[in-house]
């Protein structure tokens, strides 16, 4: 009898060794090496296979290029996310926490697809068919051609691809899949690699549209290993609090589309509901003569949104002041106070500083810092800002003001929600006409910025 051979595979990362060690020598982490056992490697496949031909190296422009055929659904903001709609043969990864509402958005995708005819796979890892049935009828969703499959086998899931022929399939989680050829446990690295593969392959070969769910990790992270994020053609990310009722749904990758586009949904008891401008929804509760708070385009995805920056400062009581920031980049939170203390002679080494973008938005790109510049200035000399003002701009480590991109989209998205003044950088202003409604003020400093928006 031959004998088994077994390796130890960080859960994390991926990375084998053939003796376990309670550091993983890749990505740092502690007590992720796990033992599995040894599977015999195996021929790879093609993604687009043709019987009777052989790959061969061609000339790019002797190449055929098409367009993709595309299916909508009635979320037009998930179609935008995606590119414009769902690709046939595409695998799509869609990511979140647990109760966000993964499975919820899905469901209803499902539903609005087997509406139009085609039919459509759900398969439940996590729930059985009386589960899945229970939050259809909460969903109000009732059709012939959604088929639910309560199963975590692949080799089933795979006999039953092949028989019903879908156009859509829903794997509800990649986590509880496993291949049966593997020894190891469902969710870990060897079981989810080989079955998303498989997957991959189905999707290449059939035309089909696949969607896997993914957990997350605490860090936030895809759960399993990061080749995960490569095999697939698009990575979703669901994001929101789970007490806030609206979520955003995020495109970090795809080979469809753009990527960083984003979509407003908001949870209702009915299910998810899409937001048309979500511009309105991140500035229908801002406070008008608020000290410390400003608003910001920044652009996402392919469009702008505007959305209220809040700073709030107060005097210490320890050694070292208190910085912490939400929605925002923390090391960009306190690059822009240092800046503030040396050239705007701000002296804020003494407070404690508190930022937050409203409405639970992530923003993360430079056009950012002249309203969190203006925020923190607003809110330290307890100045209100003007509430008809959108600041827009980058700020350099010695107080310059520098040119952003796409600057009319952002004026044109404050002018079309009744902002009378936009400060943009100086370098911006020109090669483009500003909309009549709006008065656009350009300025090259730190300190023209604060003399413009608060008076001095």
């Amino acid at each position: 009898m031959a004998k088994k051979t077994v390796k130890f595979v960080c859960q994390n990362c991926g990375y084998e060794s053939p003796k376990w060690m309670g550091k993983c020598p890749q990505c740092s982490q502690w007590n992720q090496m796990v033992e599995e056992a040894e599977t015999p490697k195996r021929r790879g496949f093609f993604l687009h296979p043709e019987p009777g031909n052989e790959t061969k190296a061609a000339p790019i422009t002797s190449i055929e290029s098409k367009e993709e055929k595309r299916t909508k659904v009635d979320f037009g903001e998930l179609n935008r996310v995606l590119g414009g709609g769902i690709v046939a043969g595409s695998l799509v990864l869609i990511g979140g926490d647990p109760g966000i509402g993964k499975s919820t958005l899905l469901l209803q995708v499902s539903s609005q697809l087997a509406k139009h005819g085609l039919n459509v796979l759900y398969i439940s890892g996590e729930e059985s068919a009386k589960q899945t049935k229970l939050r259809a009828d909460r969903l109000n969703i009732h059709t012939d051609h959604l088929y639910v499959l309560p199963e975590t086998d692949l080799s089933v899931i795979q006999q039953a691809i092949d028989e019903l022929n879908p156009g859509f399939v829903v794997i509800d989680s990649i986590q509880t899949i496993y291949h049966p050829e593997i020894q190891s446990a469902p969710g870990s690295v060897s079981q989810v690699r080989e079955t998303t593969a498989q997957l991959m392959r189905t999707a290449k070969t059939k035309n089909v549209a696949i969607f896997i769910v993914g957990h997350v990790t605490k860090e936030g992270s895809i759960a399993g290993p990061r080749v995960l994020e490569h095999m697939v053609d698009t990575v979703l990310y669901f994001e929101g609090e789970r007490h806030n009722a609206y979520r955003i749904l995020r495109a970090v990758k795809n080979r469809f589309g753009s990527t960083n586009e984003i979509a407003i949904l908001e949870m209702k008891e009915s299910g998810l509901e899409e937001v048309q401008n979500p511009s309105e929804i991140f500035l229908e509760e801002r406070t008008k003569g608020a000290a410390g708070s400003t608003v910001v385009a920044s652009i996402e995805g392919t469009r702008p949104v505007l959305v209220e920056i809040q700073a709030l400062l107060a005097p210490t009581f320890f050694n070292m002041p208190r910085r912490m920031a939400s929605g925002i980049d923390y090391n960009r939170v306190t690059l822009i106070m240092a800046v503030l203390e040396k050239r705007a002679g701000l002296l804020i080494q003494n407070q404690d500083a508190y930022l937050k973008v409203a409405g639970g938005l992530k923003v993360d790109e430079p056009a950012v810092d002249l309203a969190v510049a203006v925020s923190v200035a607003s809110s330290f000399r307890d100045k209100p800002t003007n509430a008809d003002d959108c600041i827009i701009g980058e700020v350099g480590l010695t107080g310059e003001v520098r040119r952003v991109s796409r600057i009319e989209q952002r004026v044109q998205e404050a002018a079309k929600l009744g902002f009378r003044r936009a400060i943009i950088p100086k370098n911006n202003m020109g090669g483009w006409t500003p909309p009549k409604e709006i008065q656009v003020i350009g300025v090259s400093t730190i300190q023209e910025a604060l003399e413009a928006a608060l008076g001095g």
